[in-house]
C-alpha cells in the first residue's frame, strides 16, 4: 500500500478541516451567504448576524474542533497503547461514567442550582469515577496490565450503561428528554469560558503527544522489543493511559456521548500515513476536528428546524464510510491494487 507524503496530507488536513469550519459557520436557517461572513464580522457587533456568527455559530465550530480533535488523539493514544485496532475512547467505560454522572445531574435538578457548570462538572466527575478504580484496580507491582484495563474497562463500560437505564425507566418525562438528548451528544455549549478551557487541553495534549510518537512506534513493535530499545513502557503507558482519559473525561462532560470518531479517524488516517506516530497524531487531530464540525453542520441542517444529535450523524456517516473504505481496501488488496 503506497503511503502519501506528509507533504501532502498534513495541506489537505488542514484545507479539510477549514472547509468544514467555513461550511458551517456559512450554514443556518439564518441564510447568511458566504461572501457576507467576514464582512459582518469586520463590521462588528450591532447586527443580528453578528450575533448568530459569534455567539451561535462559532462556539459550535471552536468546540468541534477541540472535541473532534481531542477524541481522535485518544483514539490514537489507545490503539497505539493496546496495539488493538478496535479500541476507543470508549471502551474503557469513560463515556458510561460520564452518562451516568450526567443522568444523576439531570435527576437530582442540580443544573437548575449551577446552570452552567453543574452538568459538565457532574459529566467530569462521572468520569473521573470510572477512571481512577479502574488504573488502580489494574495496577500490579507497579505494572499496568492492559488487557486488565480492557476487560474491566469493557464491564464498567456495561455496569454503568445499565445503571443509565434505571435511572432512564424511573424518570419523569422532562427529565428522559433531557437525559436522552444528552447521551446522544451535542455541540450547543453557551459558555466561552469551558470551550476555551477544553481547546486549550486539548492542543496542549497534541503538543505533548508527539514527545510520545517514538514510545509508541517502538510500542507497536511489542513491549519487549520496547524495552529492549531504552523505553520505560510502564511510565510511558501510565502517562498516555491518563492522558488519553482526560481528553475524553472533558469531551464526554462538554457534548455528551459522540460515538466513533475515536475509532475511525484513527483507523482511516493510518491507511494513508502507515503507523507512524509522527504523522497520525496530528493528522487525526485535525482530520477528526474537521470531521466533527462538518458533522455537527449536517446536525443542524439536515431536517429544519430541527437539530439532530451530532453523536447519530457521527454514527451512520462514519461507519457507512468506512465500511466501504475497508471493502475497497479488501478489494484492492485482492485483485493486487493499492489504496
Amino acid at each position: 500500500m503506497n503511503r502519501r507524503p506528509m507533504r501532502f496530507l498534513l495541506p489537505a488536513a488542514c484545507l479539510f478541516l477549514a472547509a468544514a469550519a467555513v461550511t458551517a459557520m456559512a450554514s443556518g436557517s439564518a441564510g447568511i451567504p458566504l461572501k457576507r461572513i467576514f464582512m459582518i464580522i469586520l463590521e462588528g457587533k450591532g447586527t443580528p448576524e453578528y450575533g448568530i456568527l459569534m455567539d451561535i455559530r462559532l462556539p459550535r465550530v471552536v468546540l468541534g474542533f477541540a472535541v473532534g480533535g481531542a477524541l481522535s488523539l485518544a483514539g490514537v493514544m489507545l490503539q497505539g497503547m493496546f496495539r488493538n485496532p478496535l479500541v476507543e475512547p470508549y471502551t474503557l467505560g469513560i463515556s458510561g461514567g460520564g452518562a451516568l454522572g450526567a443522568a444523576l445531574c439531570i435527576v437530582f435538578k442540580l443544573h437548575y442550582l449551577l446552570p452552567m457548570t453543574a452538568l459538565p462538572a457532574s459529566g467530569f466527575l462521572g468520569s473521573c469515577l470510572v477512571v481512577v478504580p479502574l488504573y488502580f484496580l489494574n495496577m500490579r507491582q507497579n505494572v499496568l496490565r492492559m488487557q486488565g484495563i480492557l476487560l474491566t474497562g469493557v464491564m464498567t463500560s456495561f455496569i454503568s450503561s445499565s445503571l443509565v437505564f434505571l435511572i432512564l425507566a424511573i424518570s419523569k418525562t422532562d427529565e428522559l428528554h433531557s437525559i436522552v438528548f444528552w447521551i446522544m451528544g451535542s455541540l450547543e455549549e453557551p459558555s466561552w469560558m469551558l470551550i476555551l478551557i477544553v481547546a486549550a487541553i486539548a492542543l496542549i495534549c497534541l503538543l505533548l503527544s508527539y514527545f510520545f510518537a517514538p514510545v509508541l512506534n517502538a510500542l507497536s513493535l511489542g513491549e519487549e522489543e520496547a524495552v529492549h530499545l531504552g523505553i520505560d513502557t510502564e511510565r510511558a503507558k501510565k502517562q498516555l493511559f491518563l492522558m488519553a482519559s482526560l481528553l475524553t473525561g472533558i469531551s464526554v462532560s462538554l457534548t455528551g456521548i459522540i460515538g466513533f470518531v475515536g475509532l475511525i479517524v484513527p483507523h482511516f488516517v493510518r491507511m494513508m500515513t502507515g503507523y507512524d506516530h509522527r504523522r497520525l497524531f496530528i493528522i487525526s487531530f485535525l482530520t477528526g476536528a474537521g470531521f466533527l464540525i462538518f458533522c455537527d453542520t449536517l446536525a443542524r441542517t439536515a431536517l429544519p428546524p430541527l437539530e439532530l444529535p451530532v453523536g447519530v450523524i457521527t454514527g451512520i456517516l462514519g461507519g457507512s464510510v468506512f465500511i466501504y473504505v475497508l471493502t475497497r481496501r479488501h478489494i484492492s488488496g485482492r485483485s493486487g491494487g493499492s489504496l
